[in-house]
């Protein structure tokens, strides 16, 4: 079986690990803490003894004096827990806990905070492409994603359908985050075509036909579940007049290529540059949080239709990324970054494209998207 050493820097405190599901956290802790206490909350077992006595982990934990490592995987089934992993911290500083989730609805409905910042949170994602290096393959990856548990299937396509159907079913159905399992799943076919695109929750419930407060409900449930990304405008020292509205970008490329509909009146370039678009943006999250880097991604628009398409501003960190599903450079292509480069000079320019030179033009380097991807540490 193929084995990818993922970019993860584990904490010496206990921490949070969130993700959606298939992102690999569970396979990434017991590869890393071998010989750590382990409670899958998923098994029925668990969850009922858990549910109705979260003390029991007390006894658990006392029972096995010389484990100081505790992983608990799916801390949201079981949000009660986390009053007892707090005490538990306190008085047994040699513990670790490390508690993973696919959601942080449950833990905010219970208005927990995070363990009063005794935990750390930490974000797992699909792969990176520099984590492929040599396994990786852009159309493959624009077509299916990354995730993981999609990326090792022997048969992909299936292997995504049942992924969705396990969200709708486990996630959205089985939690009670809605009543309405056929309407979500109409929203999430309108929502597929924001990919990439500025955030109208008005137009989407219009579409969708259903009402605007539930509309902007389901988005939540989107973003409690870690399955999608809310893009700002990019507004520090703004010398133009800019949008106020948000993008939205699915949280893996092939989840947005399922879901998006598809017909005779589309066009497939149009659906294939927002799918780029969506794959370079989840990488470089997945790069920011994978090493730390304290740094925001934004875009840049102007109520004039000039714009750039990834802004990615920290203290040690700002980058205009421009992607373009093309192979060839034209002089128009640039007229983002110039504009942005005119106002934030000290920004690095970056255009990527499906060309095969690295070549700088006007002072902003092009970056063959691929070798972007692959060696993204070198850019970012």
């Amino acid at each position: 079986m193929l084995q990818i050493k993922r970019f993860f820097s584990p904490s010496q405190s206990s921490y949070f690990l969130l993700g959606p599901r298939g992102t690999g956290k569970t396979t990434l802790l017991k590869n890393t803490y071998k010989n750590a206490l382990y409670i899958d909350l998923l098994l029925a077992a668990n969850f009922v003894n858990y549910s109705n006595n979260p003390d029991r982990l007390i006894d658990f934990v006392a029972a096995n004096p010389h484990k100081q490592i505790v992983i608990i995987d799916e801390i949201q089934q079981v949000p009660e827990l986390l009053s007892v992993i707090h005490y538990l911290i306190e008085n047994n500083k040699n513990l670790q806990f490390i508690l993973t989730g696919s959601s942080a609805r449950k833990l905010k409905k219970e208005n927990i905070n995070l363990l009063g910042g005794r935990a750390i949170p930490k974000y797992m994602h699909p792969f990176l492409a520099s984590e492929l290096k040599k396994h990786f393959q852009l159309d493959d990856a624009l077509k299916y994603g990354l995730l993981p548990v999609i990326f090792t299937s022997t048969n992909k396509k299936e292997q995504l359908d049942a992924y969705i159907n396990l969200y709708l079913k486990e996630e959205i159905q089985m939690e009670g985050l809605t009543r309405n399992i056929g309407n979500f799943t109409k929203f999430l076919e309108i929502i597929s075509f924001s990919h990439g695109s500025i955030l109208n929750i008005s137009n989407i419930a219009r579409e969708a036909k259903i009402d605007r407060k539930v509309t902007a409900s389901y988005l939540q449930i989107l973003e409690d579940l870690l399955l999608s990304y809310r893009l700002n405008v990019f507004v520090k020292r703004a010398k133009r007049n800019l949008v106020s509205m948000p993008k939205f970008y699915f949280f893996d490329t092939g989840v947005y290529n399922f879901l998006r509909p598809k017909g005779q009146l589309d066009r497939p370039e149009e659906i294939a540059g927002m799918a780029l678009e969506g794959l370079v943006l989840q990488n470089i999250y997945a790069y920011l949080d994978s090493q730390n880097i304290d740094a925001n991604v934004f875009y840049w628009k102007t109520k004039s239709g000039v714009e750039v398409d990834f802004i990615v501003y920290g203290q040690d960190c700002f980058i205009a990324l421009e992607v373009k599903n093309a192979a060839s450079l034209r002089k128009n292509q640039l007229k983002g970054l110039k504009a942005f480069k005119q106002d934030y000079p000290e920004a690095k320019s970056y255009l990527l494209y499906r060309g095969a030179e690295q070549i700088l033009i006007d002072d902003i380097l092009a970056i063959p998207i691929e070798k972007f991807l692959v060696d993204i540490e070198q850019y970012l």
